[in-house]
C-alpha cells in the first residue's frame, strides 16, 4: 500500500520482469541445447565417415598380413619368454647401477636427477667377490640372448602397430600410447645396450643416464601391458597343447581361429613353416647368441667362443695379458707422468703423507685373487694382485676407521677419473692399492704405477694410475 492507501504496482511489475527473464533464458537454453545436440550429431557423422573411410594401401589393410602362423598362441609363447626374461634383465640392471654406490658421492652418480627412482639403493657389498661379475654378466648376456625372442614377438604383433584407425576412443588412445612406449622403450634399451657393449655407443648424452631413464619408461609400459594382456595370454596358452604343436608337421599347420585382437591373418597364405619351426628357429638364435657372448663373462675355455665380445680379443702373452677397457694412450696417460717423479699422496687426519713407488714396495705387501668386471659384461679370470691394503693406508693417514676414500687418477679427463669408495670397501682385507699383478709390475695399460682393486667393484671404479687417496669420516 502507498501512503494514500492505494495498492502498490511495484510487486506485479517485478513479477512480470522475472517471468520475462525466465522465458528469455528458456529460449536461450533451448537454443544452446539445440546447438549442442547438432554439434554432437555432426561429430558422430564425422566419426562415422572416418570409420567408413577405407584404410590406406599397404600394411594398414588386414589382408596385407598373410602369415598363417600369427595368432594369440604363438604370440603368447614368445610373450611368456619375455615375461620371464625381462624382469630379470631389469633387476640386474638396477643392481648394476647400485654397484657404483651412487648415493655415496656425486662423483659416483651419473644420474643425479633420478629423484624417487633411486629408492632401492643400498650399500654395495664386497662379498662374494665375484658378485658384480655375476650380476652384470647375467644382465648383458641375457639382454643379447633375448634379442631373437624380442624380434619374434614384434613380428607376431606387428599388424597391431598398423591397425586402422590408429585411435578410436580415449581408452583406445591410451592403450596405443602404452604400446608405443612399450615398443619404443624396448627398442631403445636393447639398441643402446648392444651398442655400448660393442663399444660403438653413438647416442648423444651419457649412456648411464639414457639407459637408466629408458629402462624405467620401458618397465612402466611393460607392467601396464602385462596387466592388460595377462588374462588373454593365459587363455591363449591353454587353447593349444605345446606338445601337440611341436608334433604338427607342415601339411597339418593351420591358422588359429579368428581372435578379437586381430592377430590372425584375414586372408592367410599357405604355411611355409610350422609353429614348431618358428619356435625352434628363435630358440636356436638365442642359443647361438648365448654361445658367442657368455664366454666373455664365464671365462676359461669358453672365452674363445665369445665372438661378439670386443674384449675377448687375445690381449697377448705375459703376466699382464688380460683385458683392459681403455689403454693409457687412449685416455692421455703418457709414460712421462708416471715416471720417476710420480708420487702417491695420502690425505686424512694431519699432514699429507707422500711416497715414491719404491717406498711403497718396501712396506708389507698383501695379495688377493680378484677379477675385473665391467659394465659391458666382460670380465677377466681371477688375477693375482699384490700391494698395500687400503685399510693400512687409512691407518697411515691417521684414520683407521675411515668411512670412505676419494681416489684420484692421473687420467686427465673422463667420467671416472675420481671415484669414492665406501667404508666396507676400504676395510675389506682384499681391497688393495695394487702395485703388481701375477708376479710382475703393472703394465702402463693396467694402471702403472698403482691402481685400486676392490672385490665385487665395477671395473671403472677400480681406478688406474692413482696419485692421491683422501680418507674421510
Amino acid at each position: 500500500m502507498d501512503s494514500g492507501g492505494r495498492p502498490s504496482v511495484s510487486g506485479s511489475s517485478a513479477e512480470r520482469d522475472e517471468a520475462h527473464v525466465r522465458r528469455r533464458m528458456g529460449r536461450i537454453g533451448a537454443a544452446a541445447a539445440a546447438r549442442a545436440a547438432a554439434a554432437v550429431a555432426h561429430g558422430r557423422a564425422i566419426a562415422r565417415r572416418i570409420r567408413q573411410t577405407p584404410p590406406p594401401p599397404g600394411p594398414f589393410r588386414p589382408e596385407f598380413w598373410r602369415s598363417p602362423l600369427r595368432g594369440p598362441w604363438l604370440t603368447s609363447v614368445f610373450g611368456l619368454m619375455l615375461l620371464i626374461g625381462i624382469p630379470l634383465l631389469f633387476v640386474t640392471g638396477l643392481l648394476s647401477y647400485a654397484a657404483y654406490n651412487p648415493g655415496l658421492s656425486p662423483l659416483n652418480d651419473k644420474t643425479p636427477d633420478k629423484g624417487v627412482l633411486g629408492f632401492y639403493l643400498f650399500s654395495w657389498p664386497t662379498h662374494p667377490y665375484w658378485l658384480y661379475r655375476l650380476t652384470q654378466g647375467v644382465h648383458v648376456t641375457l639382454g643379447v640372448v633375448l634379442v631373437p625372442v624380442l624380434l619374434a614377438k614384434l613380428w607376431s604383433v606387428i599388424p597391431k602397430l598398423f591397425e586402422w584407425l590408429p585411435v578410436r576412443s580415449v581408452a583406445h588412445g591410451l592403450e596405443r600410447l602404452s604400446l608405443l612406449m612399450l615398443v619404443g622403450g624396448v627398442i631403445f634399451e636393447f639398441v643402446t645396450g648392444i651398442l655400448n657393449i660393442q663399444l660403438y655407443y653413438v647416442f648423444p648424452g651419457s649412456f648411464y643416464r639414457l639407459h637408466f631413464y629408458g629402462a624405467w619408461v620401458f618397465i612402466a609400459a611393460f607392467v601396464v601391458h602385462v596387466c592388460l594382456k595377462l588374462g588373454r595370454m593365459t587363455s591363449a596358452l591353454r587353447s593349444r597343447s605345446l606338445s601337440a604343436e611341436l608334433r604338427t608337421d607342415l601339411a597339418h599347420t593351420r591358422p588359429e581361429p579368428p581372435d578379437p585382437d586381430g592377430l590372425v591373418a584375414a586372408a592367410p597364405a599357405p604355411a611355409t613353416m610350422t609353429r614348431r619351426g618358428a619356435v625352434g628357429m628363435v630358440g636356436a638364435g638365442s642359443l647361438l647368441f648365448l654361445v658367442v657372448t657368455a664366454g666373455q663373462s664365464i671365462g676359461g675355455w669358453l672365452r674363445g667362443t665369445a665372438l661378439l665380445a670386443p674384449h675377448n680379443r687375445d690381449p697377448g702373452s705375459g703376466p699382464n695379458s688380460f683385458q683392459i677397457n681403455k689403454s693409457a694412450a687412449a685416455v692421455g696417460v703418457t709414460p712421462a707422468v708416471v715416471g720417476p717423479t710420480w708420487r702417491l699422496e695420502i690425505h686424512g687426519h694431519g699432514p699429507a703423507r707422500v711416497f715414491t713407488r719404491e717406498q711403497l714396495l718396501t712396506m708389507p705387501q698383501h695379495a688377493a685373487a680378484l677379477p675385473i668386471a665391467c659394465v659391458e659384461g666382460w670380465s677377466t679370470d681371477d688375477q693375482h694382485w699384490s700391494g698395500l691394503r687400503l685399510a693400512d693406508l687409512a691407518a697411515l693417514a691417521g684414520m683407521p676407521d675411515a668411512g670412505s676414500v676419494l681416489v684420484e687418477s692421473l687420467q686427465p679427463a673422463g667420467s671416472f677419473t675420481k671415484v669414492v669408495l665406501r667404508g666396507n670397501q676400504v676395510h675389506d682385507p682384499r681391497a688393495l692399492l695394487a702395485l703388481r699383478v701375477n708376479g710382475a709390475d703393472l703394465s702402463l695399460d693396467h694402471g702403472y704405477p698403482a691402481r685400486v682393486i676392490v672385490p665385487a667393484n665395477p671395473g671403472v671404479n677400480n681406478t688406474k694410475w692413482v696419485h692421491r687417496l683422501t680418507f674421510r669420516t
